[in-house]
């Protein structure tokens, strides 16, 4: 099994984001998961969500080591559905059967892929990441940001997409853009 997987988190599938964890995933041989085609209901305090697609995808997740956060830089943030996903590992902290589940976070590595119209990425951005990875107890494992000012183009962008394919598999002797 493979032991990456990407979890997809925008309006827009074949937009700039899109296109640019397709590049990646097709380089890594790995899944993508799209969060539009999820239930994800926002966390709930009394915890009456239970039963929508969050705890089985979670389920699922868990079985890889290195989790792909996607998303496009939305006002200074990331996307709503992916903040949606993130905020449900709350459940984690708060249902004490569920736990032990959250506990298998630990040691996992988050990477984050993200596009906007900045040719850096905001701090506020991928600060969410980190300090969740960190208070997860997950080892942060790198970014690639693009800036699609102009639409997403891979000019100049080809020796970071291979950088970041290799982080995650430092094994491919060659990587086709």
């Amino acid at each position: 099994m493979n032991k990456t997987i990407a979890v997809f988190g925008s309006s827009r599938r074949n937009g700039n984001t899109g296109k640019l964890i397709d590049i990646i995933a097709k380089q890594l041989n790995i899944e993508v998961i799209d969060l539009s085609l999820k239930i994800i209901s926002p966390f709930d305090y009394e915890h009456k969500n239970l039963d929508d697609d969050f705890l089985p995808l979670m389920d699922y997740i868990l079985k890889f080591e290195n989790i792909i956060f996607v998303s496009p830089v939305y006002w200074f943030a990331m996307s709503a559905p992916m903040k949606t996903f993130v905020d449900r590992f709350s459940d984690f902290l708060s249902v004490e059967e569920l736990k032990g589940k959250g506990r298998k976070l630990r040691g996992k590595f988050g990477y984050v892929v993200s596009t906007s119209i900045s040719e850096e990425i905001d701090n506020s951005f991928i600060n969410s990441f980190s300090d969740t990875f960190q208070y997860l107890g997950m080892e942060n494992g790198g970014f690639i940001h693009v800036n699609c000012e102009n639409g997403f183009d891979l000019t100049g962008c080809e020796d970071d997409i291979t950088n970041f394919v290799k982080k995650l598999n430092p094994y491919l002797e060659e990587v086709a853009i």
